[in-house]
């Protein structure tokens, strides 16, 4: 079974920086589209980054310009380098993955990121 699992949430202050990971085991990690997405409490679940398979990246208009998705094939791990936090960037932060060519879209667990002074 897909595992995806995310690490690096905790507590910043705003203007500081975060860096998630999510690590995937049990699936051809290179094939896959990736991505991050976000959920704030009492908010739909939007879309923070994504990279496709040829390392082509699209970003939130949130996020722009401050956060970077990137990808490591040999280690399985997708990242998101995230500066100049704000306090409205305070969510729970999910990894996905999405092969379409055979249905396939998987979620992890979550991360939560927390932009506080």
């Amino acid at each position: 079974q897909v595992q995806l699992v995310e690490s690096g949430g905790g507590s910043v202050q705003p203007g500081g920086s975060l860096r998630l990971s999510c690590v995937a085991s049990r699936m051809l990690f290179s094939r896959y589209a990736m991505a991050w997405y976000r959920q704030a409490p009492g908010k739909q679940r939007e879309l923070v980054a994504d990279i496709s398979s040829g390392g082509s990246t699209n970003y939130g208009a949130s996020v722009q310009g401050r956060f970077t998705i990137s990808r490591d094939n040999a280690k399985n791990t997708v990242f998101l380098q995230m500066n100049s936090l704000k306090p409205e960037d305070t969510a729970v932060y999910y990894c996905n993955a999405k092969l379409s060519l055979v249905n396939h879209d998987f979620w992890g667990q979550g991360t939560q990121v927390t932009v506080s002074s």
